[in-house]
């Protein structure tokens, strides 16, 4: 059996993660920590393929003792690290918290990581590996001619969020080379899919629709980003992690790069299809566009032909089908979405973060 600690399990891409590890790997054993902030949930966990390789921990990854404690309780041989505050507009307006989870949280992690494998020689090293799960924010944007990001890209980080993400990297990596710790780094694209918390642009938009409510549009839309599908995502990670090189890192997206707005327009044509009588549809009539938040990267894209050539993944979702299963997921599950938006901040965010930006486009 391998002992897997997963950090920000009951989170969007954590929970879809473990969902994805109880059902296609039987020697697994799932550990999973999270604080259930605002954006985690035992939602997100029902349901699980295999209940008893599963074991839920409410914790902080700041809290040394309590991570101390798992690594050696559990016999802890292998760390998948997602737990991370990971919105931009947030880190724009309150970005000390980014700092205490993005930076001090994970260098908690690899601390504990380096007590068990290095110094109290739990399991042995050779069979363990501590892997990060970034983004592809840390490398800054691209102007319309630029290529693609790519491992060796220059980190040039334009938010708190990403200041916060590539200060982590930098640690993670700074422990390989001087502790000797087995790490990998995996920097992602745009993700989407079931449970995402409905303040990120594609749910924001389904949910919105679906109630009549204005879809606000940051600027012209124009922003283009690599759209990658939360599944493929899980896989990608899974052969890093079980197949790649120790002290690598590998750059994961969904090979496709549309501007933000034709997103926006896809949503609509898709929930015209699937609700053809709704008093709202088309529901393209509900696109407004707002004032663009400060800093806002205007193209991201990302070159996936490492992993591609070393491990032999490829995203198994085009942008469309994966749209088009996102949407039915969201309105096949409307009582998820009632219970996140009761235990969250939700509403008193989206108030926060758009009311100011109404007629400023």
């Amino acid at each position: 059996m391998r002992n897997v600690l997963v950090t920000g399990g009951a989170g969007f891409i954590g929970s879809n993660f473990i969902h994805y590890l109880l059902r296609t790997e039987p020697d697994v054993r799932v550990v999973n920590l999270d604080a259930l902030t605002y954006a985690g949930s035992l939602e997100n966990l029902k349901g699980l393929p295999d209940e008893k390789r599963h074991t839920f921990v409410e914790g902080s990854i700041t809290d040394r003792p309590l991570v101390d404690r798992l690594f050696a309780e559990y016999t802890i041989d292998t760390v998948i690290h997602f737990a991370a505050e990971s919105h931009v507009d947030r880190s724009i307006l309150d970005p000390g918290v980014f700092v205490q989870t993005n930076v001090i949280g994970t260098f908690t992690l690899l601390e504990a990581a380096r007590k068990a494998w290095l110094v109290d020689k739990l399991v042995p090293v050779e069979t363990a590996r501590f892997h990060h799960v970034s983004t592809d924010e840390v490398f800054g944007t691209l102007s319309k001619t630029e290529p693609p990001f790519e491992e060796e890209t220059r980190y040039q980080p334009r938010s708190p969020y990403a200041a916060s993400k590539a200060s982590s990297d930098h640690f993670v990596r700074a422990y390989n080379i001087t502790y000797g710790l087995p790490v990998t780094i995996s920097n992602c694209s745009n993700n989407y899919g079931p449970r995402q918390f409905p303040e990120k642009l594609i749910p924001l938009m389904i949910l919105n629709a679906v109630n009549g409510r204005p879809l606000p549009v940051y600027g012209d839309g124009m922003q283009i980003r690599d759209w990658l599908y939360v599944d493929d995502h899980c896989e990608a990670i899974w052969k890093v992690v079980t197949q790649g090189r120790v002290g690598e890192t590998y750059c994961v997206g969904g090979d496709n790069q549309p501007p933000n707005i034709e997103i926006v327009h896809t949503i609509c044509d898709i929930l015209d299809e699937l609700r053809p009588g709704s008093v709202f549809a088309p529901h393209e009539k509900l696109i407004t566009h707002v004032a663009d938040r400060p800093g806002h990267d205007r193209r991201y894209d990302i070159n996936i032909e490492k992993i591609h050539t070393e491990l032999g993944w490829s995203p198994r979702y085009s942008l469309k089908t994966g749209l088009a299963d996102t949407v039915q997921w969201y309105l096949e599950n409307p009582e998820w979405v009632s219970a996140i938006m009761e235990q969250s901040d939700y509403g008193r965010w989206v108030k926060r973060n758009y009311e100011d930006r109404k007629g400023q486009a």
